[in-house]
Order: structure tokens, then C-alpha cells, then sequence
């Protein structure tokens, strides 16, 4: 999870404030220095952090929470506040031309992901906006950049304008800009140049590109790994450019959030989408007050609802509530919402988003091995259609063909039969006591279910 060391360093310092019936200057002067001293560590700029402690400080020991009756609470409130703050507040929204197309550039140094971030943006752009976008290939420097962006426009069935790297990137994005107008395209997203740093040439012939096109929008695309770097970064290309929003790459990885946190304080600039892994459909729209909620833990339930109207059928996924409730689930049934689930996103991403998860026993810190859960699948898959709806059937021999038919072992097949009896018993159990039936006997406990990728 990205900000996942500054997230338990800030989940424990708050914890011990919450419940306060009464909160005092000395708890709040100790509550802050334990914030700083996690943001610094999560390699937050040094005046950021100073800027940020002072204003919740001011508020902290107001007449407002002092006087409160849940002034622990109140606390809290104001750190996720002034958290989601210094990440920009609001969601911010993508520019649209009055005039069609919409003029995007794409800017950032070479290895941030850059050409991968365009081609992810144009599939966001229509699968969620509805649009119809043009790449444009205009890093001459780079034929495998060129080579990519062609790529992608293939996987996502989407149209790319290159032109070589005999004619210079002002007159591609002029000829592209005709194409698009031609076949009344609605966004026009021009993958520049990079460089292993910054210098003069790459700057003047962004600027030449600039001055020709004007652009709606110039997205700067960081490397959230690479922390305070990114800032100094995101801070050059402003002041060269006046870059009109920050698209972070890589937020899913081991970074310590000090990008993230940073960047909107240092060049005023709004972050205006999170790569949030490598597929194609794995670019977020950020929204800052979501994320503060999840680095505190309070969990992203907005974001988890979208996903699951985006990914998952509702008419199915009643039919299936149904029959978990009947105790009819079949095993057809668990690989087919299985897949649902998985189109979401990773497992532990979505543990996040749900509220209190931290703090649930057997799920914090849990690790949730992607390949395992491809094993339950092969598994799964090896099984007759018979057996897949009536495990019942399932005898030693045919075990040992299911888990040679998978590449699993015979005791990993057992295991899953196992528990997925488990699952649906428990199921009925909790259909019996939502429908006020017995609860069993008393004292008695369940084992509860583990998924065997768990």
C-alpha cells in the first residue's frame, strides 16, 4: 500500500488521543510532534511539515475542540482536514475545450512512465468520460517511445499519430492536430520528449510546442518513488512551464508519500491522477480528502462503491448473494465472483478502502499473494462441470487428477474443498441469524473462514 509506513505511524499516534474525554495543550504539543516526526521520516518537505504542524497546532487547542464533547474526535477531524488540504482539498477536475479537441500535454523526465501514463489517461478518458482521444508520438528523440505509444493504441483500439523522426515534434503535433479536427476527436494527448534530467533544449522545445498549440492542460507525470526528488522536479518544470496539474505514477508501490504530500504545497499545482499499478485501466482520478481518509485508516468507502460499479454486475451479484444465502453456491459460482472482485483492483488495496480494516483482527498486515489466488483458480478450473457444482463427488482419484490438472498438490485441493464448505456453512449461518433463527449453542465458537490465498 503507498504511504503505508506513514499511514501506521499516524493510525498510532491518533489512536491515543481518540478516546481523550479531555484533551490538553501538553496532549496536543505531543500528539504534533509525533505527526512530524512520521511526515519527516515519510520524506515530506521540511517546510511543508512546519506550515502543516503550525495550523493544526492553532486549531487543536481552539475554543472549538477544547470545549467539545468528544474533543479526541475533534482532533482527529482536524488532522484529516488539514491532511487532505495539503493534498489540494478537492477533487480536481480535467479541462474542456469549448473548441474541440481538448489540447493535453504530457511532460516528465525519462523512466517516471510517461508514455505508459498517456496511453493509461486516453483509456480513462473514454471509459470514463466518454471521450474519443488522439496519442500523439512526439518524443522524436526515442523511437522505442514512438514504438510503445503504437503499442498501446493497438491494446486499447485507440488511434496514435506518428510521423518518424526526420521532422520536428511542433509540426507532428500541427499535422496531429488536423487529424483530430478532421475526425472530430475530443482530446489530443501529446507524448513529449524526456531526459534523464533537466537542460535547456528539452525546456525550449517544450516551450515551442507550448507557444504553438496552447494546451488546455500540461500534465506533469512524477515518479512518486522517488520522494523529494519528484518535488525538486515538479518544481522546475513549473516554473518553465506553468504546468496546470501533477499525475503521479507508481502510488501503489513502496513509496513513503512525500511527493504526494509535497508537491500541491511546493508549486501550488493540484495532483490530478494516481497510477495506481501497470495495466491500462490502473489511473485514478485523485481525491485528496479520500486519500487523507485512507493514510488515517478510516477506510475510502467512496471509491470502493465506484469500483464495484464499474467492475461488478448487480444483477449477478444479487443472483449469487441469493444462492450463498440458499447454501446452492457452486464453485462456478466462486470463480466467476472471484473474477468480479479481481477486476476491482489488488486485494489489498481494496481491504483498504474499507472502513476499520486496520483495526480488524486477522487483516492488518495481511498479505495477499495475487499468484496464490491463481492457484485457487487453476484448481478450480481442473474440476468437471459435475464437480464444480457438486463437490460432494470428489474422491481421491479424482483429487489426484484435479491437482494434476493444475500443477497443485493433492493437499492444496483438500484445502480448498475444505474451506469452501466452510464458507458456505458460515454463510447460512449468518442467513439464519439475520432471519432471527438459532444462534447455536451458547459459548460455542466458529473457526470463521480463510480464504487459502490468505
Amino acid at each position: 500500500m503507498a504511504f503505508e509506513g506513514l499511514a501506521d505511524r499516524l493510525q498510532n499516534t491518533i489512536q491515543k488521543i481518540k478516546g481523550k474525554g479531555k484533551v490538553t495543550e501538553q496532549d496536543v504539543k505531543e500528539m504534533t510532534r509525533e505527526v512530524r516526526l512520521a511526515l519527516l521520516e515519510a520524506d515530506v518537505n521540511f517546510k511543508v511539515v512546519k506550515d502543516f504542524i503550525k495550523r493544526v497546532k492553532e486549531r487543536a487547542v481552539g475554543e472549538e475542540v477544547m470545549e467539545s464533547l468528544t474533543p479526541g474526535q475533534q482532533v482527529i477531524k482536524i488532522v484529516k482536514e488539514e491532511l487532505s488540504s495539503l493534498m489540494g482539498g478537492d477533487e480536481s477536475k480535467i479541462a474542456v475545450s469549448d473548441r474541440p479537441p481538448t489540447v493535453i500535454m504530457m511532460v516528465g523526465l525519462q523512466g517516471a512512465g510517461k508514455t505508459t501514463t498517456t496511453g493509461k489517461l486516453a483509456n480513462l478518458l473514454r471509459k470514463k468520460y466518454n471521450r474519443k482521444p488522439l496519442l500523439v508520438a512526439a518524443d522524436i528523440y526515442r523511437p522505442a517511445a514512438i514504438d510503445q505509444l503504437e503499442t498501446l493504441g493497438k491494446q486499447l483500439n485507440m488511434p496514435v499519430y506518428s510521423a518518424g523522426t526526420d521532422i520536428s515534434p511542433v509540426e507532428i503535433v500541427n499535422q496531429a492536430m488536423a487529424k483530430a479536427k478532421e475526425e472530430h476527436l475530443d482530446y489530443v494527448l501529446i507524448d513529449t520528449a524526456g531526459r534523464l534530467h533537466i537542460d535547456g533544449d528539452l525546456m525550449d522545445e517544450l516551450i515551442q510546442i507550448k507557444n504553438n498549440v496552447s494546451p488546455d492542460e500540461i500534465f506533469l507525470v512524477v515518479d512518486a518513488m522517488t520522494g523529494q526528488d519528484a518535488v525538486n522536479v515538479a518544481e522546475s518544470f513549473n516554473d518553465q512551464l506553468d504546468v496546470s496539474g501533477v499525475i503521479l505514477t507508481k502510488l501503489d508501490g513502496d513509496t513513503r508519500g512525500g511527493a504526494a504530500l509535497s508537491i500541491k504545497a511546493v508549486t501550488d499545482k493540484p495532483i490530478k491522477f494516481a497510477g495506481m499499478g501497470e495495466k491500462l485501466d490502473q489511473l485514478e482520478v485523485f481525491h485528496p480528502e479520500r486519500m487523507a481518509s485512507r493514510i488515517l485508516g478510516m477506510g475510502d468507502v467512496l471509491s470502493l462503491i465506484e469500483k464495484a460499479q464499474e467492475n461488478v454486475d448487480e444483477k449477478r451479484a444479487k443472483e449469487l448473494e441469493e444462492k450463498m444465502r440458499s447454501a446452492s453456491f457452486t464453485f462456478d459460482d466462486f470463480l466467476e465472483q472471484m473474477g468480479q472482485v479481481r477486476k476491482m483492483g489488488p486485494l489489498d488495496e481494496l481491504l483498504d478502502m474499507i472502513p476499520g480494516s486496520n483495526k480488524m483482527k486477522g487483516l492488518k498486515n495481511v498479505e495477499i499473494d495475487e499468484k496464490q489466488i491463481s492457484h485457487v483458480e487453476a484448481v478450480i478450473q481442473s474440476m468437471t462441470a459435475k464437480e464444480r457444482q457438486d463437490p460432494s463427488i470428489i474422491n481421491a482419484n479424482r483429487k489426484k487428477r484435479i491437482a494434476k490438472g493444475s500443477g497443485r498438490s493433492v493437499s492444496e485441493v483438500n484445502r480448498l474443498l475444505k474451506q469452501f464448505e466452510e464458507m458456505k456453512k458460515m454463510m447460512k449461518q449468518m442467513t439464519n441469524m439475520q432471519q432471527g433463527g438459532k444462534k447455536g449453542k451458547k459459548g460455542k465458537k466458529g473457526k470463521g473462514f480463510n480464504f487459502p490465498f490468505m
